[in-house]
């Protein structure tokens, strides 16, 4: 199987875990852990936004993406993530169209917030056939962790997570739900 290509989308007030954090876990992954500085991840990890030029996250970091919507190539995986930028980006044509036509090519979509994609906010992570949601800024992790199992199993999954020193979800157990 040859690298997997994976488009983590940007746009503007972006939360900064929600694209490091699987941005991380994607490129952290290796398929032989005796080999990991000699092998690449088997995932080639790219940032995607709509312009050229750098992204301002909530925080105010600024992030250069490596393609715009239009100069992207082919992508396995298309991760678009939630938080409160997305507000704006759901009243954007551009960015709805671009996440439509790409989803619709990809093997596997993950996603916080589209129309047609309900979040169960009681669970960390949901896998619905080749969409995986993920409802938290962290869950995105967890999110990453579970797509990685999906594609080289979850002995790599697990061997990723102990080399980032984060714990592997078992399951979508870690949801915190605050009821008032």
């Amino acid at each position: 199987m040859g690298r997997k290509r994976v488009g983590i989308v940007l746009f503007e007030d972006v939360e900064v875990l929600d694209f490091c954090g699987p941005f991380e876990v994607f490129s952290a992954t290796r398929v032989n852990e005796e080999k990991r500085r000699e092998e690449p991840s088997p995932f080639e990890v790219l940032l995607i936004a709509e312009r050229p030029g750098p992204v301002t996250t909530t925080g105010g970091m600024k992030v250069l993406p490596h393609h715009t919507f239009d100069l992207c190539p082919h992508l396995d995986i298309v991760v678009s993530r939630g938080g409160l930028g997305t507000r704006n980006e759901l009243k954007n044509p551009s960015m709805l169209e671009w996440l439509r036509a790409r989803a619709a090519e990809a093997e596997t979509v993950t996603a916080d917030s589209f129309r047609s994609v309900t979040v169960e906010y009681g669970k960390h992570f949901v896998k619905d056939g080749r969409v995986f949601t993920s409802g938290g800024i962290s869950a995105g992790m967890d999110m990453a962790l579970t797509v990685v199992a999906d594609y080289f199993g979850g002995e790599i999954a697990r061997a990723t997570a102990r080399h980032m020193e984060y714990p592997y979800p078992e399951s979508d157990a870690r949801r915190i739900v605050i009821k008032a």
